[in-house]
């Protein structure tokens, strides 16, 4: 079950909660850069679903990481707001990719959104704004 398809490697964010909430992965498709995830047991809640608050945090991680990464040096980054829309469960096993667009950046501010997918099914959408500290 910890296959991770092709194209894809460790992310290797810091340690801390991001440690504990994934593993995450980064890969680059067609659309630009994304980040996969593992729905694992430890993610699941009583009858085998990814928990609803496990989602909600690969959300934040991977529209931050688009802000973060869209400059040399990368950016820090603090989430300010995050939405997001359940439209499909996910259940252990199943492979989820984070497909991320930053919409706008200031100095200050930064929009982004995106989705999240199970192969060609959208599981979520979301939106977030993070605020911009300082470059790594």
């Amino acid at each position: 079950m910890n296959d991770v398809p092709a194209g894809f490697v460790p992310a290797d964010f810091s340690p801390g909660f991001l440690h504990l909430s994934g593993p995450y992965y980064l890969g680059r498709g067609e659309e630009g850069r994304q980040i996969g995830l593992r729905v694992t047991e430890s993610h699941a809640n009583y009858v085998g679903v990814a928990h609803g608050g496990v989602l909600a945090t690969f959300a934040d991680v991977a529209l931050s990481f688009i802000v973060h990464d869209s400059e040399r040096p990368q950016l820090q980054v603090v989430s300010n707001s995050l939405t997001v829309n359940f439209l499909s469960g996910t259940r252990t096993g199943d492979w989820l990719e984070a497909r991320c667009r930053l919409d706008r950046k200031g100095k200050r501010i930064a929009y982004a959104s995106g989705e999240i997918r199970r192969g060609n099914e959208v599981v979520m959408t979301m939106t977030g704004v993070y605020t911009i500290l300082a470059s790594s």
